[in-house]
């Protein structure tokens, strides 16, 4: 089978079968990437071939496939130019595990902070939350045919047993009855019918006790470590079919999922193609000086250096391996530059790319060609309100050219800025809309201009609102 992995028959702690995170080329990769992300070529093109490799060592023998390290990545740009989306939309594309952190929100002990290895154990809880609803997903059918069983069974009881009235001629009419409840139940005539199931009670609340290691808080569940014991219990609620047939479906669904395997699929997963992506790096960037704020920075460069080096850690799930999860660190790097990490950092984040800041052009582009564009998703809202939303091509150069313009005046935000200025734009069109009895509005450059050019000459003015 071409997606198993070499190590998940058992050789070198291996657990269950991992799909390929990835089957297409790299230029296919860089293709999907562009629908949603404008420019930054060279970033793309960098992921592209991270993401590959991790297909091409799956296809390796074992022996190989455990020497081969991912060629972690570190992103160096301004805010706002697409570094965190180029790593989410990636994960997304590869079906990975997937977790942003921030560098600064790290400590070394003895400081407030996180310990870092939370970022492990936050990826392997996003993991397990995957994976069961993968399987949720595949058992689905067999829930939603309980379920509907269960539902029959409240809305109409079996009729009690009873000697005059024995033989299969006395079921029919109930049987009839069942079927033609059925078929309202199925054809929706039901929904806002009132029936009292049992829920599960949830869980005792959970116990935060610090860790030696760090104040790192963990969980435990008085549910899980005595055995179900205020876990177990139920109690009856009443509610509306519609309601009451999806917290059936998720019970069923729980029944059916085989928890334990799905936990050692997870933590597979999380070892071989899970992605963390370290944001404000540059924030840690320092080196000791002996006092003050540097001895913390380099404290959590040291601290980092073990997770992306290889190292094993504990989880509620059990213990996870970090040689082959892909972190990508990403950071402004305007005060400080890469080369102020420690040497160590450094040397295992052997790929870097430089994001180019956004101008004019790419203003434009990323108002209009990306699947999620945000001109798309104003027309969308403002249509659910029955107005058809029109930009002019003029109109939108010049909102281009308005965030620029602000970008440079201002603090540089990147793709951001375009955010405050549709939503300043659309001000008035969003706040009378349901009152509106004109049903297309077009915009034009002299309605942006009517509506943003003051605030933009006013430079105190825009830094506040724009």
């Amino acid at each position: 089978m071409a997606g198993r992995h070499p190590l998940a028959s058992g050789e070198g702690g291996g657990t269950g079968v991992v799909e390929p995170p990835c089957e297409r080329t790299p230029r296919q990769i860089v293709a999907e990437l562009d629908r949603y992300i404008v420019g930054q070529e060279k970033a793309k093109r960098a992921v592209a071939i991270a993401l590959r490799n991790r297909m091409r060592r799956l296809k390796l023998p074992p022996e190989m496939a455990e020497e081969v390290a991912p060629k972690n990545i570190i992103m160096i740009g301004p805010t706002g130019v697409g570094k965190t989306e180029i790593a989410r939309r990636l994960a997304r594309l590869a079906n990975s595990p997937f977790i942003k952190v921030e560098a600064s929100k790290y400590t070394e002990v003895g400081y407030v902070g996180r310990d870092v290895e939370s970022m492990v154990r936050d990826l392997a809880d996003i993991a397990l939350e995957m994976v069961k609803s993968e399987r949720a997903r595949e058992v689905g059918p067999i829930a939603r045919t309980r379920v509907e069983e269960r539902l029959l069974d409240i809305l109409l009881p079996s009729p009690a047993p009873s000697h005059d009235a024995a033989g299969p001629d006395a079921e029919e009419p109930f049987r009839r009855t069942r079927e033609k409840l059925r078929q309202q139940l199925r054809e929706g005539l039901l929904e806002d019918n009132l029936i009292e199931i049992e829920v599960r009670q949830e869980s005792f609340p959970a116990f935060k006790i610090f860790g030696a290691g760090g104040l790192e808080e963990m969980d435990i569940n008085l549910r899980e470590s005595l055995g179900g014991l205020f876990g177990g219990r139920r109690k009856p609620r009443r509610v509306a079919v519609r309601e009451a047939r999806d917290l059936l479906q998720r019970e069923e669904e729980e029944k059916l999922i085989d928890v334990d395997a799905a936990k050692r699929e997870a933590l597979e997963r999380v070892e071989q193609s899970g992605i963390v992506f370290i944001d404000e790096i540059d924030k840690v960037a320092g080196r000791e000086r002996g006092t003050g704020p540097d001895v913390s920075r380099e404290g959590v460069q040291r601290d980092l250096l073990p997770l992306v080096e290889g190292t094993r850690v504990s989880t509620k799930h059990g213990m996870v391996r970090t040689d082959h999860i892909l972190f990508i660190a990403s950071g402004a790097f305007h005060v400080s530059k890469p080369s102020d990490l420690i040497p160590e950092l450094q040397g295992r984040f052997p790929i870097r790319v430089e994001l180019a800041p956004l101008g004019v052009p790419e203003f434009v582009r990323i108002l209009t060609e990306p699947k999620n564009a945000l001109i798309k998703q104003y027309r969308a809202l403002l249509l659910t309100e029955g107005i058809e939303l029109q930009f002019k091509d003029e109109a939108i150069r010049t909102i281009a050219e308005l965030a620029a313009q602000v970008n440079q005046q201002s603090e540089n935000i990147g793709a951001r800025r375009l955010h405050t200025i549709m939503e300043k734009l659309l001000d008035s069109v969003s706040f009378d809309a349901p009152e509106m009895t004109e049903r297309k509005v077009t915009i034009d450059a002299g309605y942006v201009r009517r509506m943003l050019a003051d605030i933009v000459k006013d430079q105190d003015l825009s830094r506040y609102i724009l």
